[in-house]
């Protein structure tokens, strides 16, 4: 299994071919930032990072994966309209709502330099690309119920069979010897909290049958609703907009 995807890279991990080839300016400076960023976030937005988790454990491949919210579908979409904040909101405003629930952390001012990093990379992504149009490989796919209910008992038998090989038995993830990671944490302390997107069974499932296992998806959309619901329901922090409690309280 490449571990790229999963990786958040170090300090000194080389820049991929196509931006090392920027011209050294300020502006591919910022770029450049944004890619590390995205690709080892507690490393280099660790005053606002909250967990284990980078961006390009969601956003595949560096935000580049479709059917994983690339980043060339996403940045042409915005301004739009986010039911979690019930407004219209900016791209900017959407990373400060990732590092509040994906990230577990603070979300940063909108002038903070991880935030105009991570615009201009995500606007490098989707550079050529049409504005306003809804490009194939958006987002995550919706997947249709499918007549039986999300069973947590078989999600369990199936994460035992597909997923803890890369994500370790008790969900808290597994590193190289280099300290990366293989496979990031789907719950508890390190992952995301229970106000991040991926606590609805329905998106996690979505990204599940697009995406698991890495490379080899090949998942029945039964399958993927079953592990998002195993996954969604172990315990991880609470929603910040509800407080302590519902760290505690079931789902």
């Amino acid at each position: 299994m490449p571990a790229i995807l999963f990786a958040s890279a170090g300090s000194d991990a080389p820049l991929p071919p196509d931006l090392q080839e920027l011209s050294p300016d300020k502006h591919s400076q910022l770029i450049q930032l944004g890619y590390r960023i995205f690709t080892a976030t507690p490393v280099y937005a660790r005053r606002f990072s909250g967990n284990a988790l980078s961006c390009t454990n969601c956003h595949l491949g560096a935000g580049t994966r479709a059917h994983a919210a690339p980043m060339w579908a996403a940045w042409a979409m915005y301004p739009s309209y986010l039911v979690k904040a019930d407004r219209v909101s900016t791209f900017e405003e959407r990373v400060q709502n990732c590092f509040r629930f994906s990230l577990d952390g603070l979300p940063p001012p909108l002038d903070a330099e991880e935030i105009r990093a991570l615009a201009a990379y995500s606007q490098w992504r989707a550079k050529g690309k049409p504005v306003g149009v809804e490009l194939p490989g958006r987002g995550f796919p919706t997947l249709a119920r499918t007549g039986s209910d999300p069973n947590r008992l078989r999600g369990k038998e199936l994460y035992r069979q597909k997923c803890a090989v890369c994500h370790a038995g008790d969900g808290t993830g597994i590193r190289d010897r280099d300290g990366r990671w293989l496979g990031p944490p789907l719950w508890g302390w390190s992952s995301f909290n229970k106000g991040a997107g991926f606590q609805r069974i329905e998106l996690l499932a979505g990204f599940i049958k697009a995406n698991m296992p890495l490379d080899n998806a090949n998942l029945s959309d039964q399958d993927a609703f079953d592990l998002a619901a195993w996954i969604t329901s172990q315990w991880r922090k609470p929603d910040p907009r509800r407080g302590i409690l519902s760290g505690v309280l079931p789902n």
